[in-house]
């Protein structure tokens, strides 16, 4: 329980954003509250799981968040600043290829299950296997608030409002600033993780339920189309320390481009390390990036991929 936090928010988790959901908490700004979040599957998977259980998900049950809270003078136009202040994680996880979700679903199209622990007080790298550890970061890959739209709205997809960003960066520390649709905000987080590259790109991360502490309060006055947020320092330092080993995709579709990177890292981490297509492809995901390197050469644009070193030594 955290000792310093006026609210504590407990088994309310619901599934996709409607703004006629009841409020499980009203609380002031300048609160100080500590969620207690599920893992993408909804507890589904366990230390035990193994990837025989992946086709029996229930997908009425993934992404639930924790929430909503009013947060009292929240209005339409305004914006709710959340201080992301700690995390409790769990030292349990998991990552999986699940049919037809992810960037190259094409190429992966059996179920695939990686189950990790970890130590929750240390966050000492996560081992994958006898080749590598992944180093860890825990942050909620889903934040947000209601939309003014009416009706039930999936949960999957970001939204203006926030929502499923999956951003790696709302780490402890870090600020998010999210455009307020509907009175009194409507906030929920869940969707937590021990560990992610950016751009997820199998489709999930290690994905771990772990409790939240966040502080969240009102700012007037500031137009906010989008999410912005704000880190206290440099963002990629567990990962930095050993350089990285890069691949390329290159054209006139991004998508395509990004595709292309990806599928190169794997065949380059199934011919150096000896790793599966599958185990190469999980490993991306939670640890190596996607970016965009080039942007305005028309009519061809560049993305790399930049997988850590630190994970083989």
């Amino acid at each position: 329980m955290c000792k310093h936090c006026d609210y504590t928010i407990h088994g309310a988790h619901h599934h996709g954003w409607d703004n006629t959901l009841p409020p499980v908490q009203t609380v002031a700004p300048g609160s100080r509250l500590h969620f207690q979040c599920l893992d993408s599957s909804g507890g589904q998977f366990d230390r035990d799981s193994t990837s025989a259980d992946v086709p029996n998900l229930d997908f009425g049950k993934i992404n639930p968040v924790t929430g909503p809270v009013y947060v009292d003078g929240a209005k339409p136009g305004d914006v709710l600043k959340v201080k992301i202040e700690a995390f409790h994680p769990s030292g349990f996880g998991w990552t999986a290829n699940i049919p037809g979700f992810g960037l190259l679903a094409d190429q992966f199209t059996d179920p695939y299950l990686k189950v990790w622990d970890y130590d929750p007080d240390t966050l000492a790298p996560a081992l994958f296997s006898d080749l590598g550890k992944v180093p860890l970061k825990p942050f909620a890959g889903t934040i947000g608030l209601a939309p003014a739209e009416a009706g039930l709205h999936s949960v999957v997809p970001p939204r203006r409002m926030g929502g499923n960003l999956d951003i790696r960066d709302l780490a402890a520390g870090t600020t998010l600033y999210l455009p307020v649709e509907v009175e009194g905000a409507l906030f929920s987080i869940g969707d937590t993780h021990a560990a992610q590259g950016d751009g997820e790109v199998c489709g999930t991360a290690i994905e771990s339920p772990m409790d939240v502490e966040v502080t969240l309060d009102v700012v007037k006055g500031e137009t906010l189309a989008f999410p912005r947020f704000s880190t206290p320092g440099p963002v990629t330092r567990h990962l930095d320390a050993k350089g990285y080993e890069v691949t390329t995709g290159i054209g006139s579709d991004m998508m395509q481009g990004a595709r292309d990177a990806v599928s190169g890292m794997i065949d380059f981490l199934g011919r150096t390390k000896g790793l599966s297509a599958e185990d190469a492809y999980l490993l991306c995901s939670v640890c190596g990036d996607l970016r965009i390197s080039e942007i305005v050469d028309m009519p061809n644009w560049v993305v790399s991929f930049y997988f850590p070193n630190v994970v083989f030594e």
